[in-house]
Order: C-alpha cells, then sequence, then structure tokens
C-alpha cells in the first residue's frame, strides 16, 4: 500500500513528508524534486512569502545511489522565513513558533478569518490562539506534497505516463477550451498564470492587478491531464476500491478546492445519453506501435468521461478539474469576530497571495501522481521496479481482444 504523511507548520523550522510503498531500484535525486518544488513556486500573483524560500527537499532516507530502496522515503524542507524572518508583530519567527516556553507575551491571534480553518478549528482544539489553527492549515504544507508527487511521478515515469496541468479559469477569466492532446505545454509552462492562450495570460494579469487594487483575491480553475495510462487501473468491486474515489479524495483534500470533476463533468448533465457516452473504435482503427503491439486498445472517438468509467481507466487520456475559491487571508480583511470576546473585529491580515491557482495545478498534478502510483501498484505490485514493469508488460499483452491480437494471429 501506498502512502504518506507530511508534519510541519507554515512558519516553524520546516516541513517532513514520509513516503512509503514505493518499489526498489526508481531513479530520485533531489535535483528531480526540486523541478516541481520550483514550479509550484511561480505563479503571477503569489506573495512575499514566494521571494524568500528556495524550496529544497533534503532525501533523508529510502535512497542509496540515486536509486530507492524500497524503504520508507523521508524527505525535509527548510522553511528560511523561519530562521530570517519576523512575524506581523516583529518578533522573530524562532521566538513566536519556538518548541520551548519562552519568556515575555507572544501576541495570539484573535481576530478571525472567514473562509479558513481558524474558527472551526480554534473551537475543536479549545484554543485562544489561531496560530495554533492556522499554521498547520496553511498552504505551505502543499510543498511537502509536491516532494512525494514528484516521488510518484519518478516511479510512473518508465511506464510512459506523464501529467501535466495548466489553469482555465482565475476570476472569472476563462481561456478557450482545448482538447487536452491540443493544449502548448510549453506555452503552460512560461505563461505567467500557466495558461495555455496568450491573450488570457494577459487578461488575467489584469485581473491580478485589479484585485490586488482592491485588496481581494481570486479563485479559479485548473486542469490536470495525465496520459499514458493503461486501461483498467482501478477497480469497480468497491466505493472504496475506484480509481474516481482515489482521485476526488487526493484533489479534494487541498487546501480551497471546492469541486473536482472529471472529462465532461457537470456539463454531461446537461447532455442526452447518445451524446455523452464515449464510443469505442471497431479494431480495424487501432493503431499498433512499433512493436506491433496495440498502441492503445479499445480506443474511443470521444473523452466525454475524462478517461474514467466504472471507477478504472479506459486508456484515454485521464482529465480532470478543480474549483479553488479565493484565498481567505485578503489585504482589505473582511469584517468578523474577536476569538475571545465574540465582539465585532476586522479579521487577521498576515502576508498572503492574490491568487495561487497556478500554483494549485502543480500541486493537483502531485496529488493526481500519488493517486495514480497507488493504483498502479495495488494492479502490478512488485518490491523492485523491474518486477513491476514485467507484471505491467504482461498485462498490457492481455488487453486487446483475443481474435485480432498479434499474439493469435490479428
Amino acid at each position: 500500500m501506498l502512502r504518506f504523511l507530511t508534519a510541519g507548520e507554515s512558519h516553524g523550522a520546516g516541513l517532513v513528508a514520509i513516503l512509503e510503498g514505493i518499489p526498489a531500484g526508481v531513479r530520485l535525486s533531489e535535483a528531480l524534486i526540486r523541478q516541481d518544488l520550483a514550479r509550484r513556486q511561480t505563479g503571477y500573483g503569489r506573495g512575499g512569502r514566494m521571494k524568500i524560500e528556495t524550496d529544497y527537499a533534503v532525501l533523508q532516507s529510502g535512497v542509496r545511489h540515486g536509486e530507492t530502496l524500497g524503504s520508507p522515503i523521508a524527505v525535509l524542507i527548510e522553511n528560511r522565513d523561519h530562521s530570517t524572518g519576523k512575524g506581523p508583530d516583529g518578533k522573530p519567527w524562532t521566538h513566536t513558533m519556538s518548541k520551548e516556553a519562552v519568556d515575555g507575551e507572544v501576541t495570539p491571534i484573535r481576530r478571525l478569518r472567514p473562509g479558513h480553518a481558524d474558527t472551526p478549528g480554534a473551537a475543536k482544539y479549545a484554543t485562544q490562539d489561531a496560530r495554533d489553527i492556522l499554521e498547520r492549515s496553511s498552504a505551505r504544507e502543499s510543498a511537502a506534497r509536491v516532494a512525494v508527487g514528484a516521488v510518484c511521478r519518478a516511479f510512473l515515469a518508465p511506464f510512459g505516463v506523464e501529467i501535466r496541468s495548466h489553469v482555465v479559469n482565475i476570476g472569472g477569466v476563462r481561456a478557450p477550451a482545448t482538447a487536452p492532446e491540443q493544449v502548448d505545454w510549453e506555452r503552460v509552462e512560461a505563461s505567467p498564470v500557466r495558461c495555455a492562450d496568450d491573450a488570457a495570460s494577459e487578461a488575467v494579469v489584469a485581473a491580478i492587478d485589479a484585485a490586488r487594487a482592491k485588496g481581494t483575491s481570486l479563485g479559479g480553475v485548473f486542469e490536470v491531464v495525465a496520459t499514458g495510462l493503461p486501461i483498467g487501473i482501478g477497480d469497480h468491486i468497491q466505493w472504496d476500491r475506484k480509481l474516481s474515489t482515489a482521485l476526488s479524495a487526493a484533489i479534494g483534500s487541498m487546501n480551497a478546492v471546492k469541486g473536482v470533476e472529471f472529462g465532461g463533468g457537470f456539463a454531461e448533465a446537461d447532455l442526452p445519453g447518445h451524446e455523452a457516452q464515449d464510443v469505442i473504435k471497431p479494431v480495424e482503427e487501432w493503431e499498433r506501435g512499433a512493436d506491433g503491439a496495440w498502441a492503445r486498445p479499445w480506443p474511443r472517438r470521444t473523452n466525454n468521461a475524462g478517461g474514467l468509467e466504472g471507477g478504472m481507466t479506459t486508456g484515454e487520456p485521464l482529465v480532470l478539474r478543480a474549483a479553488v475559491k479565493p484565498i481567505a487571508t485578503m489585504i482589505n480583511p473582511l469584517p468578523s469576530v474577536d476569538l475571545a470576546t465574540g465582539e465585532v473585529s476586522q479579521a487577521h491580515y498576515e502576508r498572503s497571495d492574490i491568487t495561487f491557482v497556478p500554483a494549485c495545478g502543480v500541486i493537483g498534478e502531485a496529488m493526481t501522481a500519488f493517486a495514480l502510483a497507488g493504483a498502479m501498484l495495488d494492479k502490478f505490485g512488485g518490491d523492485r521496479i523491474d518486477e513491476t514493469l514485467r507484471n505491467w508488460r504482461a498485462y498490457m499483452a492481455t488487453v486487446g481482444p483475443v481474435a485480432a491480437s498479434p499474439a493469435h494471429g490479428g
């Protein structure tokens, strides 16, 4: 079973992630993880924190000579702001977030922020300082998730699985609808808001500037596309074995995500059945690879399902989107109440982004990689990546129609 845990607070000493279940023999390096961590820190509209941190995941265990050992993989990401910066009260973070009891007052946060974890968390844990809640509920934790996702991406690479993301909407500015196979991914990575359309990118930048001037924040929608997945990953047998369940949980667990859809998503509710389903091509239209095997068995004419049927992959590109609400911490705070008295107060403001939707796409890639790696391991097993690959190849030789398969003279 593949699983991970993260630990750490936004302004604590650092973040820790432990990933268990990756087979031995997967090629991995700190530099490889750093690539995705750097992508998470980009995006127009990010706050001052991104100018302080240069996230680097230090591998603490589970890797030797550039390959995984099969044992738990532990990574550590330092929070530079902890040792160099000061909090909103002017005191060093080493004082505010000290593990030991400190002399002198530590200013509590009592002005609750609507939309953040402050209010339910403070009530649940019976604290009079919302910092006890906001430090862990901060999106800073997502850096550890991206490190985990980079490891899972390294595991998936030998199977030909690639995972990408792009922004399709920020603040109501929508990019033109584009089929996944037509997205210019180089343009996405070059865009300041990770959008494939130049005109939409410019309009989004203008919308972010306008939001900053108003002291507010913006949400949006990102899309994740995974290609190269074999048919039949996941299961229909039980609700918790469906890949759609794992993906929904993984993406839905992200900060500020309020909705997840696959393929046509909610728009499919408006279509008649004859337009919604993905018709299967006859075998004479299938393509073979260089080895004579089917390049993609059971291909479809459309992909309204987003690559999932019955909780299993269809072999078409996996396409999912997530709606991200605007960030709760805003330059121009909302009216709120005091945690101690319940009386009227302005919500707390601490350095924050105007939008982090572009970064959410990278985090979404990581969570998708984790869910897909887990499903691949459930299907193919293996204590070493060579064994997993052998099982995958043997399976792929069986998934086409028997009468038309290369092994039977078809």
